[in-house]
């Protein structure tokens, strides 16, 4: 969510890479932002070959197209691994920023109301075809796409679209921010023809900012408090005015890098997730701080203001807000395999049983709730519960009607 700090060339030379690295986007201008001709030179001729089923793969020696295979649910174990190393990469690059971006804008084309997959959009893993990347609002992009690739590589039973959302919910925790309760198993498109159209990505500086942000995240089925929550993710990243079109070429925040200096950024600690966003906008003292006009209107819409002011003044009510807007945004559209996706991080603690009195009163009068207590303690020690019996209890009894059978016997035997 953010003005963009989209590259000018599609293809960047490695200087460029690292600062483009740093900055964070789902908001885009889209005037300011010209995509260079394919055909520009022979690197990128090379790279946008049109062959049957095309697909982007940006490799360590380079750039170049392979066919796609057939999609697949991806494998917690590579899952897992993958994240380790792109915790490394994240310390390595200082690539928050645009990693999040990468999972926003593929996710971020969803239409709730096309039922159709892939054609509804959505976390599909099709901003890795050409066709999507040249959307002015990707500008830039690829330069996320050319840091995952190696892990793409190494990892080859995770699929792009769980890579790019495994890359952007780790970021978020990575730089400070709150645990995303993640889910994963979703399935690639595989032709450049099932990407979606280009117009579905937000702008930074629409006519009527409230009215335009409500139109792009209605349509995704998000609200007003997801809006203000997502927007929050500002609190990363920086704008390059000759890429995007917004924004200062420097500031005191943004001189000596990390990364290439220079650009605007939001806050002034733009690689620290917290709630500076909502405070730094509230009160507009630093210049050498960024404000959209759809930042603005965080703090002029009535509605929006609502959640912008809480967020100021309570961190922990936005990280909450934040972890659930966000693993929503990164559902959208999404096909799973299996259907009920695959969680890498256990499953949720399970929530006690709610205790009905009726089940173990004796009829005549209610038990106290001390002794309501004392049952659920005494069951829950070996390991039951009061409405199902644990198996040793079931031994137990088998045991005792054993020992009866067997007195029996002696007793009428004699």
């Amino acid at each position: 969510m953010a003005a963009i700090a989209a590259a000018s060339r599609i293809i960047p030379s490695a200087a460029s890479l690292s600062s483009s690295s740093s900055s964070l986007s789902f908001f885009a201008s889209r005037s300011p932002l010209k995509c260079l001709p394919l055909r520009s030179s022979h690197r990128v001729s090379r790279l946008f070959v049109t062959q049957r089923r095309p697909e982007v793969r940006v490799l360590s020696s380079g750039y170049g197209t392979v066919s796609a295979s057939k999609s697949f649910a991806s494998d917690p174990d590579q899952l897992k691994s993958a994240r380790e190393d792109i915790k490394e990469l994240l310390k390595a690059k200082f690539c928050h920023p645009i990693l999040i971006r990468l999972g926003w804008h593929d996710a971020g084309t969803y239409n709730k109301n096309i039922e159709e997959w892939p054609r509804r959009g959505g976390a599909n893993g099709s901003l890795r075809f050409e066709v999507e990347l040249k959307h002015a609002a990707n500008a830039g992009l690829v330069n996320a796409l050319k840091l995952l690739q190696p892990i793409k590589d190494k990892y080859s039973h995770v699929t792009y679209a769980d890579l790019f959302q495994l890359a952007s919910a780790t970021a978020v925790e990575e730089a400070g921010g709150p645990k995303i309760p993640m889910k994963y198993g979703r399935v690639d498109v595989s032709a450049p023809e099932q990407c979606p159209e280009e117009g579905r990505l937000p702008d930074a500086g629409p006519p009527s900012p409230a009215d335009h942000l409500r139109q792009v995240f209605y349509r995704m089925g998000l609200n007003d408090k997801e809006i203000v929550a997502l927007s929050g993710a500002h609190t990363l990243g920086r704008s390059r005015p000759d890429r995007s079109g917004w924004g200062k070429p420097e500031t005191k925040y943004t001189k000596d890098g990390p990364g290439a200096p220079g650009g605007q950024s939001w806050t002034a600690q733009w690689l620290k997730f917290d709630n500076s966003y909502f405070k730094d906008i509230k009160e507009k003292r630093d210049e050498d701080l960024l404000v959209l006009p759809t930042d603005a209107a965080l703090f002029e819409d009535p509605s929006f203001k609502v959640y912008a002011e809480k967020y100021a003044e309570d961190q922990e009510a936005f990280f909450s807000d934040y972890a659930q807007a966000h693993a929503k945004l990164s559902n959208l559209g999404a096909k799973f395999d299996p259907p009920e996706g695959i969680v890498i991080d256990g499953s949720p603690k399970p929530q006690g049983e709610k205790f009905e009195a009726a089940k173990y009163s004796s009829g005549k009068k209610e038990l106290s709730e001390a002794m309501k207590q004392k049952i659920r303690a005494e069951y829950e020690a070996v390991s039951g519960s009061p409405d199902k019996p644990s198996k040793s209890n079931y031994f137990l009894n088998i045991m005792i009607l054993i020992a009866v059978l067997a007195l029996l016997t002696y007793l009428f035997g004699n």
